[in-house]
């Protein structure tokens, strides 16, 4: 079996960066992806500089491109479990495994949308949570905001930067505060009470929202708080710890917990991006990954520099 100096598990921004900057520190580097990137239904990715607009798919591609240019290699699949005896052992779905020094786990999470029906159809498209990734092409829409916790004001005042016609359905959020009702109404933003059951659709677009009941509001978009889970269950045999990450003091995600330079409570594994930080966008994952290779590569000097001196001191 080929040993490699770092196995990167996930191949979106954060893991083509990691590996592209360890393949041009002479690393040997396999990169293992499912091709399921958590930006998959969106037309672009936004905000990242030079690249503005790209098609997911597109950015990846010439992620991939320049990392083979340095050699390195890729393995398409889902890992499914990781053991770690003198090296990390990985094992994907299909029942074949790798070996490596050091493990760089950039998965990403997932995005637990509200059962709304209608809701998982348009996601990505007219229905978005980011108003930095999604935002400008919705401005000047009527755009709903669906709330299911404390955040939706703050997401509400979000989106009225980008639209005069803001509306909040309060769904299964909590009452607004005094403070919060104050703020809404200063910024002429609408608020429904009442559970949303359905979205409306014509001709592929999104038209309205319905509430229990039959009502309809009119809207053109509509953004949602979803529940990030970290998409590392492939790591609890380590003994790694998932923590909960907050916004705005609320528990809004899962993640991987890791220091700065994404080193994790493992050593030899390092994480970046999404899985350890779900406020990441696109443009700091790729830096993330970036910072991960950088720990790697110093550990991996290291190690090597320890044995080297034993080795001229036997």
């Amino acid at each position: 079996m080929k040993k490699y100096d770092v196995i990167v598990v996930g191949g979106g921004a954060a893991g083509l960066s990691g590996a592209l900057a360890l393949v041009r520190s002479r690393r040997s580097v396999l990169v293992v992806d499912d091709g399921t990137p958590r930006n998959a239904p969106a037309e672009g990715v936004h905000n990242y500089l030079t690249r503005d607009g790209v098609p997911p798919a597109e950015l990846y591609a010439i992620g991939r491109q320049e990392v083979a240019g340095y050699g390195g290699e890729f393995a398409t699949g889902t890992v499914t479990a990781v053991r770690r005896d003198e090296l990390f052992t990985v094992e994907l779905a299909n029942g074949t495994t790798y070996q490596g020094r050091r493990l760089l786990v950039t998965t990403g999470l997932t995005d637990v949308l509200p059962d709304v029906r209608g809701l998982t159809e348009r996601w990505g498209r007219d229905v978005l949570h980011c108003p930095y990734c999604h935002g400008w092409e919705v401005r000047d829409q009527a755009i709903g905001i669906l709330a299911t916790s404390g955040m939706a004001t703050f997401q509400a005042l979000l989106f009225r930067q980008l639209s005069d016609d803001v509306t909040l359905f309060l769904h299964t959020a909590p009452e607004p505060t005094e403070e919060q009702w104050e703020q809404l109404a200063a910024r002429g933003i609408s608020v429904v009470q009442g559970k949303v059951e359905q979205l409306e659709v014509e001709n592929d677009k999104l038209t309205g929202v319905r509430l229990e009941g039959g009502t309809v509001i009119p809207r053109q978009a509509l953004a949602v708080q979803t529940s990030m889970r970290a998409r590392a269950s492939f790591l609890i045999d380590l003994g790694l710890e998932i923590v909960e990450q907050e916004t705005n003091g609320l528990a809004t995600s899962t993640v991987v917990a890791a220091d700065l330079q994404g080193a994790t409570s493992v050593p030899g594994v390092f994480v970046a991006g999404n899985v350890t930080d779900a406020r990441a966008t696109v443009m700091p994952a790729a830096a993330a990954g970036l910072t991960a290779a950088g720990g790697i590569n110093a550990d991996l000097i290291a190690e090597e520099t320890r044995l080297a001196v034993a080795a001229r001191s036997s």
